[in-house]
């Protein structure tokens, strides 16, 4: 849904051929990677006329042909950009609900790494048999043979 909408004075050309129209643009709140879209009652305000295969808008004025132009070097990195900026925003809604998840299942980080709990079935076993008897680790005997 539009927040609401904005009358801007918008130039099309250079200093010595240039044509200024007055605007209204809607004004959205979602972030994305254009400023502005412009469609087809900007052109018809302008009396342009586009040609999307060659990436050109051309609009009459008192001073000859305005064109305005990109290369599709230029396209081709700003659809990698609106890409990257949606792909973005997809994985961020998409960690939100494992964020919650994982929160939940959080081990208690105030428990002391001295408390650990032995499970049943567990094996102790000297690390070095000629060495210290305190040094040993614990092995699960109920583990798959897999």
């Amino acid at each position: 849904m539009p927040l609401g909408q904005i009358n801007l004075p918008t130039t099309f050309g250079d200093p010595s051929n240039y044509r200024t129209e007055t605007l209204t643009f809607e004004v959205v709140g979602f972030h994305g990677t254009y400023h502005a879209i412009l469609v087809h009652p900007c052109y018809a305000k302008f009396m342009a006329v586009t040609n999307y295969s060659y990436l050109k808008l051309k609009m009459s004025v008192l001073g000859g042909v305005i064109t305005v132009d990109t290369s599709f070097q230029r396209a081709y990195e700003c659809e990698v950009e609106c890409c990257d900026h949606a792909t973005t925003i997809i994985t961020s809604k998409e960690l939100t609900p494992i964020r919650k998840e994982v929160t939940k299942e959080t081990p208690d980080h105030q428990r002391s790494a001295r408390s650990f709990e032995l499970v049943d079935g567990a094996k102790e076993v000297l690390i070095d048999p000629s060495g210290s008897k305190s040094k040993v680790v614990r092995i699960g005997t109920m583990l798959s043979s897999k």
